[in-house]
């Protein structure tokens, strides 16, 4: 799942798992870069799994970790209907935080938060999904994704690596950015780079660092979120990474905010 992301890019992330196409002889259209794109960041399998280590840094090299699970699991076999579990480990006045995402395509996400300290649920509104995701450089939104029809998209330059892509939001009242720069790696369909805009200046930045093949699929193992302006990072590296697991259905429920799947967080 996991761990191939991040983008959300468009994404990300925070996470997740792909496989690489056949390169193509002839530039497909952006709708198909786009598309593929979203399918390789999210959907890479049945259902995937992996732990995440995050290292939240300041301006002045003070850091913060944290250590959760992700799991995933698509509901439909058209990139469309899915759900994110998101588990704390650690710091330990954070363990059993649970961060749960029902994503729909056309309509807004539904979006949890479960918070033990207080034993209290949020709902997390739209308007929030851009805001940081527990104290770190990803967003809500970027953690489990961007829906494609949320954007207009272009394709502005190939290179012999990369599709670079302009994607400017088809409501922009809702986001911070004027638009975003997305590199998409040609062979394997992978978004490697994401740059946000704000009034003609670069102020945020996802990138992949490492990438690995597990089980056959090229996932992503390291990614960073810059903010440019404050100078601060959040560094998120996956393991125990996995695919298919056959995850039940009800573990992505609310009744499960409050009582943990254990058995699946090991």
């Amino acid at each position: 799942m996991i761990r191939a992301y991040c983008l959300q890019l468009i994404g990300i992330v925070v996470f997740f798992g792909f496989t690489g196409y056949p390169a193509l002889a002839a530039t497909p259209d952006v709708q198909e870069i786009v598309t593929k794109a979203n399918h390789m960041a999210y959907y890479q399998g049945n259902d995937g799994k992996a732990r995440v280590e995050m290292t939240i840094s300041n301006d002045k090299g003070q850091t913060r970790k944290k250590s959760l699970t992700i799991l995933r699991k698509n509901m439909d076999d058209q990139d469309r209907e899915q759900r994110f579990y998101v588990y704390f480990h650690r710091p330990s006045d954070e363990r059993g935080t649970v961060f749960m995402v029902w994503k729909h395509i056309g309509e807004d996400d539904d979006r949890w938060l479960y918070l033990p300290a207080l034993d209290v649920t949020k709902r997390i509104a739209a308007s929030d999904e851009r805001t940081s995701f527990v104290g770190s450089h990803f967003f809500y939104e970027d953690v489990s994704g961007r829906g494609i029809q949320e954007d207009e998209h272009e394709l502005t330059e190939t290179t012999d690596n990369y599709y670079v892509l302009k994607n400017i939001p088809k409501k922009p009242e809702m986001v911070e950015f004027d638009h975003y720069i997305m590199y998409v790696h040609k062979s394997t369909f992978l978004p490697v780079k994401a740059e946000y805009y704000r009034d003609g200046t670069k102020y945020r930045e996802m990138s992949v660092l490492e990438v690995e093949k597990i089980q056959g699929k090229t996932t992503i193992t390291k990614q960073k979120m810059s903010n440019l302006g404050s100078g601060g990072h959040t560094v998120l590296e996956f393991t125990d990474v996995s695919y298919n697991n056959d995850l039940p259905d009800d573990i992505f429920t609310e009744r499960y905010l409050r009582r943990a799947p254990r058995e699946y967080l090991r």
